[in-house]
């Protein structure tokens, strides 16, 4: 699996190389622009889910024990967090993203039986996987509620409350585009009440938190240490992102409003790191400082955890719907509500109980790459030669962007 998953970064950051040297000037238009403004808070709040909430508290103490794992002992611990979060590997969504806007439509891989079907696999899947991440995680967050190590009834109750909102939100596209707007504005809220607990109310100087700024700086220097698997749990990390690439590049392909290529990619690497990485510099002193966060901060963590699966699901949902052919107009609204939920809620208790792993769906992510590399090569190579940009029926309506947004 290793071997694997090294074959595929490597072959997406060479991909990478090679569209912004060939395509890198190209104005990039998808079916339905939006401002950029829009486009990134689709793109961040589609693209994370609620470990980047929940998961770095929890390990933190774990990549400081350099005893333990001396492999992370060539930065810092937060560091560490963010080359698992941020910057490089947000690489992934442009190159499909790029390859849904520009490609695709002059190749049509992913209209392939085959193809859709495994592609549609992933993307449930996946969706699955979110919603169980939620229900595994409220324990440690929620302690009040029960032991702090056992899921109960009530853990249950909201995460299928979540996914039954996702569901519902995704029959309108309004509600996917005002979700992710929101998400982003929520999520910024909680850092502002995070960093105003610690350094406003509490005892800690505001030094601090830049000086963890800096930390993450380090990430920087150390970036060709994160390319390949540091270990099986950066493994485990790497499959992820793998595994929501394809439906994430898919997804927000439809709303990239005219930016060109090298500016697609440099916007889908900085600003999504921007907030992760304050983010991060809070939540790192919050550990370092051993300030605790029970009662009205565990809540709105969790809250805002739980808005994250939802803006994640919602988007996913629509796009597996729409690409099945399982719409709302085509089910009416009751029996697709009824059906999302009941086939979501299923395949998380399948992750709950090992039936099915993350690592899988990643690993058949990084197949459909190269298959697809593969198809290009042998079927459509002189198509995609002589692309020139996007679908020229995608050609920017400015009033139309203004509405959308």
């Amino acid at each position: 699996m290793t071997l694997w998953l090294s074959a595929g970064i490597l072959f997406t950051l060479l991909s990478i190389a090679f569209i912004i040297y060939k395509w890198g000037n190209v104005e990039v238009v998808g079916v339905t622009p939006v401002k950029t403004f829009t486009f990134i808070a689709i793109l961040f709040t589609s693209g994370l889910d609620v470990g980047l909430v929940m998961f770095p508290l929890t390990e933190f103490a774990g990549y400081a024990d350099i005893n333990a794992s001396p492999e992370y002992g060539f930065t810092n611990p937060l560091a560490i967090e963010f080359g698992f979060w941020g910057f490089l590997i947000w690489g992934f969504y442009f190159l499909t993203c790029f390859y849904f806007c520009v490609i695709e439509p002059k190749v049509k891989f992913f209209e392939l039986p085959l193809v859709k079907l495994l592609n549609n696999v992933v993307i449930i899947g996946t969706c699955a996987f979110t919603a169980y991440l939620l229900l595994s995680n409220l324990p440690w967050y929620l302690p009040s509620m029960g032991d702090g190590e056992s899921i109960i009834p009530t853990f249950y109750l909201i995460v299928f409350a979540a996914i039954a909102f996702a569901v519902y939100s995704s029959t309108d596209i309004k509600y996917v585009r005002f979700l992710s707007i929101t998400t982003t504005w929520v999520f910024i809220g909680l850092i502002a009440l995070m960093w105003a607990n610690a350094f406003v109310f509490g005892d800690s100087a505001i030094s601090g938190y830049f000086n963890n700024f800096a930390l993450i700086g380090d990430y920087f220097a150390n970036m060709h240490q994160f390319v390949l698997p540091i270990n099986d749990y950066h493994e485990f990390y790497l499959f992820w992102w793998f595994a929501w690439s394809i439906m994430i590049g898919q997804f927000t392909s439809r709303f990239v409003g005219g930016l060109k290529t090298y500016q697609v990619l440099a916007a889908m690497l900085i600003f999504p790191s921007i907030p992760i990485a304050a983010w991060f510099a809070v939540l790192y002193h919050y550990h370092e400082a051993g300030i605790a966060t029970d009662g009205l901060v565990n809540f709105a963590m969790v809250f805002v955890g739980i808005v994250f699966v939802i803006n994640s699901l919602d988007s996913l949902v629509r796009l597996y719907t729409d690409n099945l052919g399982i719409t709302v107009q085509k089910l009416g609204k009751a029996k697709y509500i009824a059906l999302n939920i009941a086939a979501l809620s299923l395949l998380t208790l399948l992750f709950k109980l090992n039936f099915l792993q993350i690592q899988w769906v990643g690993a058949i992510v990084i197949g459909i790459f190269f298959a697809c590399f593969g198809y290009i090569l042998v079927q459509k190579y002189k198509a995609v030669a002589n692309i020139e940009g996007s679908p020229k029926e995608n050609e920017i309506d400015y009033t139309k962007i203004e509405t959308v947004s």
